[in-house]
C-alpha cells in the first residue's frame, strides 16, 4: 500500500505539468513551482529506493522464514520501517534542496527537460555548482548503494532458498510471491541508475528524457 501511495504521487507531481506543456505553447515554470516540484520528486525517488529495499527484506523473511514471519514482521515493525523510509526521503530531499535553491540562475534559464530535475538545474546555473554536485553525489550514493545492497543480498538469499525447494510447484509459488516486486525493482533501479550514475561525458539530455518517462510515468502505472 505504501508503494502504491508513493507511485500515485509520482504521477501527480510530474504528469499534469508535463501534459500542460505538451498542449500549450507557453512551457514556462516559476522558480517556486520548479523548486516545489523538484522537492517532492526527489522525496519520492529517495523514499522509493529505501522502500523497495524494505519490501525485498519482507519478501526474504516471508520465503526463507515463513513460520516466523508473523513474529519478525510485526505491525509495529512494518509501521516503523515505512515511517523510516518517508523520513529518510524527506530529509535527503531537504538537504539537496538547500544546495540547489541557493544557486544563482542568470536571466531566464531554459531547462532542457520535461520536469525540474537536479542535473538540468545544475547545468543552467551561472555560478560554481561543484559543492551542490558533491552533496548530491554523496547523498545519491547512500540512498542508492545501501538499499541496492539490501535488495541484492535479499534476493540472493531468496534464490538460494527457492532452489532448495524439492517440488516445482513449490518453487513456482515461492517465485510468484516476489515476481511483481522484482519487476518493479529491475525497471526502477536500471532506469534511475542509467539517468543519475553516469559520467558527464556519456550524459545526453535526449536519452535522459526518454528513460525518465519510464520511472516517472510507466513504472508507477505497473
Amino acid at each position: 500500500s505504501q508503494l502504491s501511495f508513493l507511485e500515485m504521487w509520482y504521477v501527480t507531481v510530474i504528469s499534469p505539468k508535463m501534459l500542460v506543456d505538451f498542449l500549450s505553447y507557453d512551457k514556462s515554470i516559476s522558480f517556486n513551482v520548479c523548486m516545489t516540484q523538484l522537492y517532492f520528486f526527489v522525496t519520492f525517488v529517495c523514499t522509493e529506493y529505501i522502500l523497495l529495499a524494505v519490501m525485498a527484506f519482507d519478501r526474504c523473511v516471508a520465503i526463507c522464514n515463513p513460520l516466523r514471519y508473523p513474529i519478525i514482521m510485526t505491525n509495529q515493525l512494518c509501521d516503523t520501517l515505512a515511517g523510516g523510509c518517508w523520513f529518510c526521503g524527506l530529509i535527503t530531499a531537504m538537504i539537496k534542496m538547500v544546495f540547489i535553491a541557493r544557486l544563482h540562475y542568470c536571466g531566464t534559464p531554459h531547462i532542457n527537460h520535461y520536469f525540474c530535475d537536479i542535473s538540468p538545474l545544475l547545468n543552467v546555473s551561472c555560478e560554481d555548482s561543484s559543492q551542490a554536485e558533491l552533496v548530491d553525489f554523496f547523498l545519491a550514493l547512500m540512498v542508492i548503494a545501501v538499499p541496492l545492497c539490501i535488495v541484492v543480498s535479499s534476493y540472493a538469499t531468496i534464490l538460494t532458498t527457492i532452489l532448495r525447494i524439492p517440488s516445482a510447484q513449490g518453487r513456482q509459488k515461492a517465485f510468484s510471491t516476489c515476481a511483481s516486486h522484482l519487476t518493479v525493482v529491475t525497471l526502477f533501479y536500471s532506469t534511475t541508475l542509467f539517468t543519475y550514475v553516469r559520467p558527464k561525458l556519456m550524459y545526453t539530455y535526449k536519452s535522459n528524457k526518454v528513460v525518465s518517462v519510464l520511472y516517472t510515468v510507466i513504472v508507477p502505472l505497473l
